[in-house]
């Protein structure tokens, strides 16, 4: 088959789209590039960050080791003292005191308070600033001392009460470690590599603080579970170790901006093959509306030019038919003249919407078919299978009867020599439907849709317009589908034309 205009045209459109794929291919593998770059570049960010606050962990876990003994002296100190207390005020004349003075006397931190039974203050010593001042032992006292039991004593014949606490050195300390504590979650939440993180107490129910992550999201509990779930499987929680045999776990995984920059080259991808096809099509209706315009001039022209001598032929045969011996072939050449003007009206509508009006199919087929069956040779037989009655629909008749004469040309056409054209008209409640077969050479069903597309032809002298025009006419101004409905290579081929009622 001779390269003609539509394999012209897809050559070109495959070079386009190969040109398409090495520059999205070049431009999207340079943007992994980079995206794989900035990922290695954020997850070793990353990872030096869980390094830091795994020794920021092992330092809180070592902190607490040292407050915990830190914490068991104090108790022995504190216990030493109530004991010094206790056996200095219920010792005997004669019983050596002074080492339970010493004790007493070398206590520069631990509070003591001795009340009586009404909470009267009697003495008090190492009492933080904001109790100083006070001389009844009242509720908030209370709650100050309540650590501890008091020590009941007997003293001059009156009961006494000594209450003591922590030392105030120790009280101080545990503000500094709480303040410490609190430091490290704000630093683990407020990460500068922009890690999600979650912190969740020894239970792992209860989320103490978390970071950037969406606080209202947050509020959801399968969200938080969600993002835990994948925290345990991207990265090992830390576990931190905290006052009062306390622990937290952190759970935190790489950041959003990541996981997006991962998709990103998908994301681009889908844009590249967007603005492609948007540009295809919006290149294809200016293509296709430049044809439109160029053709239905060239059509309207070629109808003003068929005019003047199709004018002058109908004058001559006038004069033919007044002649005493009137011309045998006059019939005949007014047959010609009427399609002529059937022509030319077809052109002359080519580039506006052609009016349908109320016409009986059945009629308009046999019309077209009879003339048609007259022009051509004796070797092809028509087979015209039509309806005894009428059936109305809506139509162009000049229209349609090209529609008929281009698929007819195109079956003698794949017949060559001889053979037979079978036409057949049948309807059912809301279409008709015309079936139009030949004898001839066939088509392989992946030439199915290629024959209506404009510029293919297998002809040597052929333009690919006919079933391109019969596709517009039945599809476009019709609203009606035209098809191959079967086709046998070398026993022939059969279109379908379905019209709506």
């Amino acid at each position: 088959m001779k390269t003609n205009i539509y394999i012209q045209k897809k050559w070109w459109n495959l070079a386009l789209a190969v040109l398409a794929v090495i520059i999205i291919t070049i431009s999207i593998y340079y943007t992994n590039h980079l995206v794989k770059r900035f990922a290695a570049q954020e997850s070793k960010q990353i990872e030096m960050w869980a390094e830091a606050m795994q020794s920021h962990a092992e330092l809180m876990n070592y902190t607490k080791g040292f407050f915990n003994e830190v914490g068991e002296q104090e108790q022995k100190r504190v216990q030493l003292l109530a004991k010094a207390y206790e056996s200095f005020l219920e010792a005997g004349p004669e019983e050596n005191t002074s080492i339970y003075l010493e004790i007493i006397q070398s206590n520069i931190s631990i509070p003591v308070v001795i009340t009586d039974n009404g909470r009267k203050i009697d003495l008090s010593i190492n009492l933080p600033e904001h109790l100083k001042d006070k001389t009844i032992f009242d509720d908030e006292m209370i709650q100050e001392f309540s650590e501890y039991q008091p020590i009941k004593i007997d003293l001059f014949g009156k009961t006494k009460w000594l209450f003591y606490k922590e030392s105030l050195i120790f009280t101080e300390l545990k503000g500094v470690l709480d303040d410490f504590f609190t430091l490290f979650i704000n630093d683990v939440t407020d990460n500068a590599v922009g890690a999600p993180v979650i912190i969740i107490d020894s239970t792992e129910n209860s989320v103490l603080a978390y970071g950037n992550l969406d606080s209202i999201k947050m509020k959801d509990s399968k969200f938080v579970d969600n993002q835990i779930h994948t925290m345990q499987e991207e990265c090992v929680p830390i576990k931190v170790n905290y006052l009062d045999n306390n622990k937290i776990y952190i759970y935190y995984r790489r950041s959003d901006l990541l996981l997006q920059m991962r998709y990103f080259p998908f994301v681009q991808i889908l844009i590249f093959g967007l603005f492609a096809l948007l540009a295809y099509l919006l290149f294809s209706y200016v293509r296709r509306s430049e044809q439109n315009q160029v053709w239905a001039g060239m059509a309207k022209e070629t109808a003003h030019q068929i005019g003047t001598p199709l004018s002058s032929l109908m004058g001559w045969v006038e004069l033919l038919k007044l002649e005493e011996k009137p011309f045998v072939g006059t019939a005949e050449m007014e047959y010609d003249i009427d399609r002529l003007n059937t022509i030319t009206e077809r052109f002359s509508k080519i580039g506006s919407i052609p009016t349908l009006e109320k016409t009986d199919v059945v009629a308009s087929v046999d019309k077209t078919m009879k003339y048609l069956q007259r022009r051509f040779s004796s070797k092809f037989e028509f087979d015209i299978q039509l309806p005894v009655r009428e059936i109305v629909i809506p139509l162009n008749a000049a229209l349609f009867s090209w529609v008929l004469e281009n698929l007819t040309k195109n079956a003698i056409d794949a017949m060559t020599d001889k053979g037979k054209i079978t036409v057949e008209l049948t309807e059912d409640d809301a279409n008709v439907f015309l079936d139009i077969s030949d004898t001839g050479k066939g088509l392989p069903r992946s030439m199915y849709k290629q024959i209506f597309k404009p510029g293919y032809t297998s002809k040597k002298r052929g333009w690919g317009l006919g079933l391109s025009l019969a596709k517009r006419i039945i599809e476009n101004y019709h609203k009606g589908k035209i098809f191959v409905k079967s086709s046998t290579p070398g026993q022939g081929t059969t279109f379908r034309i379905v019209l709506k009622k």
